[in-house]
């Protein structure tokens, strides 16, 4: 008989989850719920998005569906190292032995769900936009979903399923579920870090190199960092204290370009008054880290991605993470048969130690200040690659060729570089508390 998965959330987890199950075999039947609209009907400007990085893990995970790396690799810019940009102008170059490639998260998207839907039918296969979950019953195993139909009319819809998979995000509505249940536990913190989206146009008078991710670090915590878009222009984000944070102190456009001429003279040569302005009116956006002791509910609900394990973007890895989630999954059901209770109560006892060490490397691979703790950040990346090239039987990989060049499980790495993370934890929290971000222990 055909088991029928509901999947909250048609971003890059819950499609490319989609794509695995139905490949599996003719017993399985999806359907995915999203709360937004279809991407595929929006232009790409007014789209929600920003720059994805796919790394090793992710490329291992799509790998498994054919065609869908070389569709995505020809939709991307690949990446072989990142420039760090000085404060005196110089740059410091971190090197890639493999490429990572970066897209926006809704061009990511659209390759997903045209190749999954370019495959399927409706016999197997339906999606469903702007329908958002409201209440899940884990005993009757149904879902309520609403739309607004009208200005003044909601309709909703019960769905039954017999797998349900929350890979709604950070702010999972399926999550959210999990609270009524006994000995659910969840953390959920933000970044001490805000930001802002910045876009530069295409064909800019500019020295940033294309295929590299560029970025500059200043030792009060603010950071910016440029990538190149498949079109030329450059998008990224500007970093900050949430606490006490110059941004929100900034009224006209004059204020915004004095702000890159003083820190970041190489994106003020191309900053236009329009993007000047846009930038000034732009939210400031916050992110949340999640940890959750169970990823699982009973025999039938199971949380992937953000939704699970959301974690800071600094390392790049969420998207990725997210993706090796589907493997992972996949590769249960093989060892277990598709029996769906033990796939999912295995997922959640192995994935854990994973997505918790995921956060903590996140959280604290980089140092947000001090001049001295960068330098030997950059010689320890440095030295580690020489030392593993010599004698590779005796030194590990970098940190981060660990991260974005191979398979290695999280916990194995931050087991690896624990004394890195625990020196760069006591600084960062150090700074925090001068920014008024900790309280005092």
């Amino acid at each position: 008989m055909a088991k029928k998965v509901v999947i909250v959330g048609a971003g890059p987890s819950g499609v490319l989850l989609a794509h695995y199950l139905l490949q599996r075999d003719e017993d399985y039947q999806v359907e995915i719920y999203e709360r937004r609209n279809d991407p595929r009907s929006i232009p790409l400007s007014k789209s929600r998005t920003f720059p994805i990085v796919i790394n090793q893990r992710g490329i291992t995970a799509l790998s498994n569906i054919e065609g869908l790396v070389e569709i995505l690799k020809s939709a991307s810019i690949e990446s072989t190292g990142s420039l760090n940009h000085e404060k005196n102008g110089k740059t410091q170059l971190l090197p890639r032995n493999q490429p990572i490639y970066i897209l926006d998260r809704t061009q990511l998207v659209i390759i997903l769900l045209e190749t999954l839907t370019a495959k399927y039918n409706s016999d197997r296969l339906n999606i469903y936009f702007e329908n958002q979950c409201n209440v899940v019953d884990f005993e009757a195993k149904t879902v309520i979903f609403s739309k607004v139909v009208s200005a003044d009319h909601t309709r909703n819809i019960t769905v039954n399923y017999d797998l349900l998979i929350g890979a709604d995000g950070a702010r999972s509505q399926v999550r959210e579920q999990f609270l009524s249940t006994d000995e659910f536990e969840v953390e959920q913190k933000y970044v001490p870090s805000a930001y802002k989206s910045i876009f530069l146009p295409a064909n800019s008078a500019t020295s940033l190199k294309p295929g590299y991710i560029h970025t500059w670090r200043r030792g009060d915590g603010i950071t910016a960092i440029l990538v190149h878009r498949i079109d030329g222009s450059l998008s990224g984000t500007v970093n900050f204290p949430r606490e006490n944070n110059l941004m929100a102190n900034f009224s006209t456009t004059k204020e915004i370009s004095q702000f890159f001429s003083d820190r970041f003279p190489e994106i003020a040569q191309i900053l236009p008054e329009s993007e000047a302005e846009a930038f000034l009116n732009r939210p400031i956006s916050s992110i949340i880290t999640i940890r959750c002791n169970r990823y699982h509910h009973g025999d039938s609900v199971l949380l992937i991605g953000d939704a699970a394990h959301a974690t800071s973007p600094s390392l790049g890895q969420g998207c990725n993470a997210s993706f090796e989630d589907v493997d992972f999954f996949d590769k249960l059901l093989d060892e277990y048969s598709d029996d769906i209770a033990k796939a999912i109560a295995q997922f959640s006892l192995r994935r854990k130690p994973d997505a918790h060490a995921l956060v903590e490397l996140s959280n604290n691979a980089f140092p947000l200040s001090g001049r001295l703790l960068f330098l030997e950040f950059f010689i320890r990346l440095r030295s580690a690659n020489i030392l593993h090239q010599l004698f590779p039987k005796y030194f590990s990989p970098s940190l981060f060729q660990l991260l974005s060049e191979s398979t290695v499980p999280y916990s194995e790495i931050l087991n690896i570089y624990k004394n890195w993370i625990a020196k760069v934890k006591q600084a960062n929290e150090k700074f925090l508390y001068q920014f008024g971000q900790l309280k005092s222990q």
